[in-house]
């Protein structure tokens, strides 16, 4: 089996500069902005109802984070991912804690039935988007979590999109094709919302390379695990990190991550059989 070269999503990223409306959570807007910046995307921050579904009309890509919601910005999520849908605009979603409150649940829900293009959530989220009974406190993966990968092959069958379900390792289906991430840096869960960056990112990989989401996804994933890794060789702590991660991904090259990114296809727990084979 031929593997692509994760570079070129990378290359048409920097070649684009994809326009991502980013709705996401107070904690994050500063250092989505950042990494989103490093990478080679242009992130903008808009909630308000008013303004917000006309600005989605003039991005190439939206990315929904639900960490910090108030019914005023659930509404205006709402009319964006309505303007995307009605568009075929690129959209993310990261379902933060969706397991914890009935209003997250709710408004999930409502997301969902709205099609995003992109889940970018960890197990114990993935778990209850699809349903299962899961015990994630928010923001933690439950690492004990067996059923994890087959929920997520379940719910992107379901739902007819991308699933990346990030932690120690990530993994990426799209219910046919499915593959595994590895990379990154134990100090990476020392720094808040890099989660909530790297589903902004998704959506600017993904914005740039609309024709294959799922390797947009995996190329996105694959690049902040490198990027991290590289950090992680330098840092000396997480303030020191967060810096050096920013670094790492403004120097990163498409020729690195196509020879140096770890990635495989894989036969995940629970799901149907699939190509095997492993990547540098």
């Amino acid at each position: 089996m031929n593997h692509p070269a994760l570079g070129r999503y990378l290359d048409a990223l920097r070649d684009q500069t994809p326009l991502v409306h980013c709705m996401t959570n107070f904690v994050a807007m500063n250092s989505t902005a950042n990494l989103m910046l490093a990478i080679g995307a242009s992130p903008a921050m808009l909630h308000a109802q008013e303004e917000a579904p006309a600005f989605t009309e003039l991005a190439q890509a939206l990315s929904i984070n639900i960490g910090t919601i108030s019914p005023p910005w659930a509404e205006a999520m709402l009319a964006c991912a309505e303007v995307a849908g009605t568009q075929s605009t690129p959209w993310v979603l990261d379902p933060v804690a969706v397991g914890a409150t009935r209003y997250r649940q709710t408004l999930c829900e409502a997301l969902l039935a709205r099609k995003p293009w992109v889940i970018r959530a960890n197990a114990s989220e993935v778990l209850a988007l699809a349903g299962l009974e899961s015990k994630g406190r928010g923001v933690d993966t439950d690492p004990a979590a067996q059923n994890a990968e087959y929920a997520a092959v379940t719910l992107a069958r379901k739902q007819g999109c991308v699933v990346a379900m990030t932690g120690e390792r990530d993994f990426v289906t799209d219910g046919t094709r499915h593959a595994r991430v590895s990379g990154g840096h134990p100090l990476m869960p020392r720094v808040t919302t890099l989660g909530c960056g790297l589903s902004a990112i998704v959506a600017a990989f993904v914005a740039a390379s609309p024709d294959d989401r799922f390797e947009a996804t995996v190329a996105a994933l694959a690049s902040f695990a490198l990027a991290g890794r590289n950090a992680g060789k330098r840092a000396q702590g997480p303030g020191s990190f967060q810096v050096e991660l920013l670094d790492a991904l403004y120097q990163l090259t498409p020729e690195t991550l196509s020879n140096q990114a770890r990635w495989e296809d894989v036969v995940p727990s629970g799901a149907a059989s699939s190509d095997a084979g492993e990547h540098p």
